[in-house]
């Protein structure tokens, strides 16, 4: 590599372990020899818009600091391009990183490994804005925009005191969905669609989901009351939820969504809402710092 890196911290990130750990990241990078050139703006659009210029302008690798958002923000500028992305987790959930094989939770491993070979990986497009990790909607959305405006208590717990403050609301929608030209109907209390298989701070909600697939995983949860709902999520930390009789599974590469009005989210920031398609996008994520895919050899 050229020995210049981009980097794009959050202050926020993790309510301030980014920044916490910002100087000893940059002196981690420092010390391998390399240049370190700091984008992060003074506010998220200041940020993205320091991002989309350095991969406009070639840069080889962006560096984030920070957690899922922070990620979602990046990925803006870097997807589809030629530009590396590496990741130091520093976020409240850091679910897209949670999966992923041989990803470093230690700030200053994790800084050397974001100057390792890139790894092709998928990602979600709907047309306009691009997800790293699961967009979702219904009741998971619901406690995703309660859980933003929380700012108490701190880490993942944020999303289940979310859950308790939105469950006396929960509502099912009639959603269709169109999977690769196949038609589903479902009586949602959420749905997800997911490139990995973490949302919500831990909560494995499509644990087969593989970023290297071209395929995207599909999990609906239907026609159950508060009392069932909470009890679901329970076992979704787990993966277990999927023995569940009112949890349908879907996969393919092309996911229409129709249910005018709902809101949808990706990677814990806003979408449009429906009706929308979402598509997988083969190898595009850059991404340094975790294990490749392994080969096999036919026989």
């Amino acid at each position: 590599m050229s020995g210049t890196v981009h980097l794009l911290v959050g202050p926020e990130a993790g309510r301030g372990r980014a920044g916490s750990v910002h100087a000893s990241v940059v002196a981690t990078l420092r010390a391998e020899g390399i240049e370190v050139v700091e984008i992060t703006g003074p506010d998220a659009d200041a940020s993205s818009c320091a991002a989309r210029e350095a991969v406009a302008d070639g840069a080889e690798r962006l560096v984030v600091l920070g957690g899922d958002g922070l990620v979602h923000l990046a990925l803006q500028a870097v997807a589809a391009s030629n530009t590396v992305l590496g990741i130091v987790p520093a976020g409240t959930g850091n679910d897209f990183v949670r999966g992923l094989p041989d990803f470093a939770a230690d700030a200053a491993t994790a800084a050397r490994a974001c100057l390792g070979a890139a790894v092709p990986l998928d990602a979600i497009h709907d047309g306009r804005v691009w997800v790293a990790s699961v967009a979702t909607a219904g009741f998971s959305g619901d406690v995703n925009a309660r859980a933003n405006t929380l700012r108490f208590p701190r880490g993942p717990s944020r999303y289940t005191v979310a859950t308790m403050w939105e469950l006396p609301g929960l509502t099912l929608r009639d959603v269709t969905l169109i999977v690769d030209g196949k038609t589903h109907h479902h009586e949602a209390a959420l749905l997800a669609v997911a490139n990995t298989g973490w949302f919500g701070g831990g909560m494995q909600i499509c644990p087969d989901a593989d970023p290297t697939d071209g395929l995207l995983d599909v999990t609906v949860v239907a026609d159950v009351g508060r009392i069932e709902l909470l009890r679901f999520f329970r076992s979704v930390f787990s993966g277990r939820h999927l023995a569940h009789p009112k949890v349908h599974t879907h996969r393919g590469r092309e996911v229409r969504i129709e249910c005018d009005g709902l809101r949808m989210w990706g990677d814990g920031e806003p979408l449009d809402t429906a009706p929308t398609t979402l598509r997988a996008v083969p190898g595009a994520i850059r991404l340094a710092g975790v294990a490749p895919t392994p080969t096999v050899n036919p026989p």
